[in-house]
Parts: structure tokens; sequence; C-alpha cells
């Protein structure tokens, strides 16, 4: 395990350089540690934003195909048909430009600045003892010239706020001298796991007003995963649960604004058709979308033919459709002059 960490430790040392390089440059600009963490935590989330985006929409629109994905699992059932519903699947994923691993993105990208937040935060609280028993501070990854490095020796590696030691972790209780030493920590674990919860309901309870329904598997993943990062949170230090409820309360922000705005829409760049489709529901409670139906386009009125029976004429019946002849000109009256010349 020692040489794993030494392994990844190696590679990421440019990166550890540079986040402690921008912590130092921060609290030069405000010297609390606190505000410097979470200044580093909106640049980071700043980063995160597009994935964050791109990743609530996925969620929104895995959930939206979950009738189809449904109706295919029991159409190809059992085991003989497990390849055929593989390939079915993805190709409605494909269809409806669907990343099924989408809703997991940033979790996933939140790991390594975990691992590089929590490396990091250890570099500077790095002490040794000296040869007279006096603990030394020996920060690592930031300028000797910074004001971080010359307080971090001066307070022996402490990393002191609000008269807590952020480069300390919940246990053991014996290094806060007691459980009211302890109890920040232990709040700053609940706080982390309470945000995450609130993430989780924010999106649940827009899925509810979407009419879609809740699978039982993402019910279990959001209940466990909390108390899965609050084991994290009993074992890392407290500067890194900060940058985690930071983080998490930026992400609830930006989730609320998503919903509010339509861009979390999963139809909203899809065709009119989609977008206009018409929700119903089944007896099985199942969502159906069903595309809209235009109204077909009235039909042309049939142009009448005309008639070719040339009988109409010789019987001085005219047809129905066909034009009057114009009247012809009557004669003008003779005058009376020559009237009476053509009697003589």
């Amino acid at each position: 395990m020692h040489s794993i960490s030494h392994f990844f430790g190696t590679i990421f040392q440019p990166i550890f350089h540079l986040i402690g390089w921008m912590l130092a440059f921060l609290y030069g600009l405000i010297p609390n540690y606190a505000i410097a963490i979470a200044l580093l935590t909106v640049i980071i989330m700043g980063i995160l934003t597009p994935f964050t985006v791109k990743s609530t929409r996925s969620m929104m629109a895995m959930q939206r195909l979950q009738p189809e994905i449904k109706k295919l699992q029991l159409k190809y059932k059992g085991p003989e048909n497990r390849q055929q519903l593989n390939d079915e699947m993805m190709k409605l994923y494909r269809e409806e430009g669907v990343n099924p691993i989408g809703g997991c993105l940033p979790m996933l990208i939140q790991m390594p600045f975990l691992f590089i937040l929590y490396s990091t935060i250890k570099g500077l609280a790095y002490t040794t003892v000296n040869k007279a028993g006096k603990i030394v501070s020996h920060p690592r990854y930031i300028p000797h010239s910074s004001k971080m490095y010359e307080n971090l020796v001066h307070s022996g590696g402490q990393i002191k706020v609000w008269g807590m030691d952020l480069s300390l972790r919940p246990f053991p209780i014996s290094i806060h001298h007691g459980w009211v030493g302890a109890l920040p920590f232990f709040a700053f674990a609940a706080v982390a796991v309470g945000l995450q919860y609130l993430q989780m309901a924010q999106m649940n309870n827009l899925t509810r007003k979407r009419g879609q329904p809740l699978q039982s598997q993402q019910l279990m993943m959001q209940r466990v995963l909390p108390i899965i990062f609050a084991y994290f949170y009993m074992v890392i230090p407290a500067a890194v649960v900060l940058y985690m409820i930071i983080s998490t309360g930026i992400r609830i922000i930006t989730q609320d604004v998503m919903f509010r705005t339509g861009v979390s829409n999963p139809n909203k760049n899809r065709g009119t058709t989609a977008v206009a489709g018409a929700m119903a529901f089944d007896g099985d409670s199942e969502v159906v979308e069903r595309p809209a139906i235009k109204a077909a386009p009235p039909a042309p009125k049939p142009t009448p033919k005309p008639s070719s029976n040339n009988n109409n004429r010789t019987n001085g019946n005219r047809p129905k459709n066909q034009a009057k002849p114009a009247p012809r000109p009557q004669a003008q009256p003779r005058s009376k002059a020559k009237r009476k010349r053509k009697a003589r």
C-alpha cells in the first residue's frame, strides 16, 4: 500500500506544488486558512462546472429513458437474451445521445482532487523531531518565501482556524484532549454528509415534478454513498472536509440555477416532436412518452371535369359548369333620314 501511494505521489508531485502555490497565493491575499481553502474550492468548482452541467443533464435523461429500458428488459428476458438486451440498450443510448455513466462523472472527477488536496494538506502540516526532541515544521509544496510558509513554521505545522487545527481529523479523540475538542470535527463531517443528502433530494424532487419514476437502484445508491463518504470524513484532515462542504454547496446552487433556467432539461436540444411529446401513464404507473400527432392538412377540393357530351349544345342545354356566352351587341337605331330613303 505504501509503494502504491508513493508511486501516485511521485506522479502528482507537480500538481501538489501547483495547489500549494495557489493556496499560498490566496493566503497572502487574505491570511486565513479557511478562506484560502474556500477560494481554492471556488476556482476548482469553476473548472468542473461544465462537467457538472453535462452530468446533471445525463442523469435526467437516464431517468427519462427508464420506461423504455424497462420495456426492453421485459422484452428480452432471460440469460440467453442478455447480449441482445445490451445491444438494444446501447442503441437506445446512442439514439438519445445519453451517456449511461455520465451521472457518475462529477463523483469520479472529485476523487483525484480529494487525493491531491489530502496530500497537499499533509505536506503543509509535515513535521519532524529534531535532536533536542522538539517538533519542527517543514511545510512542503509551497514557496519558502510565502507568508503561509512563515506562519506554518511559526505554529509548528498547525493549520489553526477558529481554534481548530484543520490538519487533524476526528479520531483519535486523544489528540483533541477530549470529546469537547473533537465536536467541531464531527460537526464538519455531519454537515458534509447532510449537504450530500440535500443535493440528492434536490434531484429527486425535480424528477417527481416531471412525473418520472425513481428507480430503486438509484435510491439505494443515494442512501449508501453518503454513508461511505462519512467514513472518509472521519479519516481525512478537516481541511479536506471543508473543501467537500463548500464544493457540495456550490453544486447545490449550480443545480438549482440549472433547474430554474431549464438547462438540465434533457429534451431542450432534441427535436420538437420529443419536446411536444405527451406524457401518459399505463396501468403499471409506467411513464410512456408519445410523440404529438400533427393535424393532417385539409384535402384539396376536387376540380370538376368538363362535360364531353356535345348534345348539350345541340339541345340548347348548357353544362352547369360552363361559362355563359357574352351577349351580342345590340344594333344602333336607324336615323329618320335613312328610314325615309329606304321607304322611297
